[in-house]
């Protein structure tokens, strides 16, 4: 690929500087992905050229069918959707039907070695929703359901994109083009390549070289698995609940069972899971208590899929621009809030500025950068609930603030608010960090430390068999 732009101390230098980095009626643009950042990009620019009276073709290149079970509809995700994004899904004109969303969740079970407590939904716009990325695992029944993505897809295509079922393996740039190369020797030319494979493909690495300031996301491995439990057995163990382990696990930052139809999706986040790991969790009385008789059912499918953790440097070039996952996202949460807030600030940046470095530098990228610096403060939140999460005292004092707070009526529950947007996503973590050094909230924190340590029997949680929902 040749670049044509260099990154400078003061800013975008040209290199050979062409005219026309503004799109005109019948440009072509390609999306390299049909996932949500994708889907919803081109929806949200096929429906912002048409509010200024611009023909646009655009082509979705995505060699997946997110209406086949297992790994050819896998998206490799936990597939949480937070109620907040759905309101702004539905005030841009995308309203999820009910039989795209599996399953609507209420509350959290928190899962301790101290205890177990549930987390009530601070308020309607919180609440979350489980969906499948795909058609479900290998093993699930055939079902004409439309998934997440295949429903973002097709309202891409209702809108006037073109899905193209071919893997694009090839991307090479002149001034004034884009050609896409597919892995059968397809190959197209394009005025701007919006590239949304996520951090899972290596088409990002054709974009990295010495002439131009594109580098990957940094990545760390996850671990998910599905479980066949049913739903009538579901509903009785597991209810209308995501239940989330906070272990003292080294290496592990998070763990949530969500149930989804007749399946349950263990979702693993942490630095680098590897297979000791698993086995160690999957150990853990905590965990194995939320299946009948305390025995773990057998993996219905599994996979140990890299997640993006940093954003990439820099996500965009001359006529190339990176979205969702391959270009930034929140740490370890909201992925598909991310994948909507850069589908959208892409595509307002290409309708009304243009598709040169410099637009995307100015209108692009201080998203991207209000994330990255986000997700810094995330760190040092994750690096500060390791901390409780390695002291028992500690676990003991979240546990009683917790707990206390769901027994009481109390308006304000800020334990269990800090909690719930830590697991949700629903905030960002320089808000969730400023409540946890608010006067109250550490005078509550130092109270419950006392009191819970004083007299510290352990609340053992109810066995599976007998927890109802």
């Amino acid at each position: 690929m040749r670049g044509i732009r260099r990154r400078a101390a003061s800013g975008w230098t040209d290199l050979a500087r062409p005219d026309g980095h503004s799109l005109q009626d019948g440009s072509r643009i390609a999306v390299i992905g049909g996932g949500p950042a994708g889907s919803m990009f081109s929806y949200f620019l096929l429906n912002m050229a048409e509010s200024i009276d611009l023909d646009l073709n655009i082509d979705i290149y995505e060699p997946r069918h997110f209406r086949h079970r297992g790994p050819a509809g896998c998206n490799h995700c936990g597939g949480i959707v937070s109620e907040s994004l759905l309101q702004r899904l539905a005030t841009e004109g995308i309203h999820l039907p009910s039989h795209v969303v599996q399953r609507g969740m209420e509350s959290y079970t928190l899962h301790m070695d101290v205890g177990t407590v549930q987390l009530s939904a601070p308020g309607l716009e919180k609440r979350i929703a489980a969906v499948y990325r795909g058609n479900g695992p290998r093993e699930s029944e055939p079902t004409e359901l439309i998934s997440f993505d295949g429903y973002l897809q097709q309202m891409a295509g209702e809108r006037g994109a073109r899905l193209i079922h071919r893997m694009a393996t090839g991307l090479e740039r002149t001034a004034d083009h884009v050609t896409i190369r597919c892995a059968d020797g397809h190959s197209d030319t394009y005025e701007l390549a919006v590239v949304a494979t996520g951090i899972n493909s290596h088409f990002v690495d054709l974009l990295c070289g010495p002439m131009v300031p594109i580098r990957r996301p940094e990545k760390t491995t996850t671990f998910i698995c599905e479980f066949h439990l049913g739903r009538p057995l579901i509903e009785e163990i597991l209810g209308d609940s995501m239940h989330v382990f906070l272990l003292d696990i080294p290496g592990l930052e998070f763990a949530a069972l969500i149930p989804k139809g007749d399946f349950v999706t263990l979702c693993m986040l942490g630095d680098e899971i590897d297979d000791a790991l698993i086995e160690h969790f999957f150990a853990a009385e905590e965990f194995r208590q939320c299946f009948p008789g305390g025995v773990v059912p057998p993996r219905a499918c599994h996979c140990l899929p890299r997640i993006n953790v940093s954003t990439a440097r820099y996500p965009f070039d001359d006529r190339i621009v990176l979205i969702g996952d391959s270009g930034t996202t929140r740490l370890f949460k909201d992925g598909l809030g991310a994948a909507y807030r850069t589908a959208k600030a892409a595509a307002r940046t290409v309708a009304f500025h243009g598709v040169s470095a410099r637009d995307f530098e100015q209108y692009y990228w201080p998203l991207c950068r209000a994330i990255d610096v986000d997700n810094r403060i995330g760190k040092f939140v994750f690096s500060v609930s390791g901390l409780i999460q390695k002291m028992r005292f500690t676990r003991r004092a979240v546990f009683r603030m917790t707990a206390t707070e769901q027994a009481g009526d109390s308006a304000r529950k800020r334990m269990s608010e800090v909690l719930w947007d830590i697991f949700s996503g629903s905030a960002p973590y320089r808000e969730i960090l400023g409540r946890t050094l608010h006067p109250v909230y550490i005078g509550s924190l130092l109270w419950n430390l006392v009191a819970g340590n004083l007299q510290p029997p352990r609340q053992q949680a109810p066995r599976a068999e007998s927890r109802g929902h």
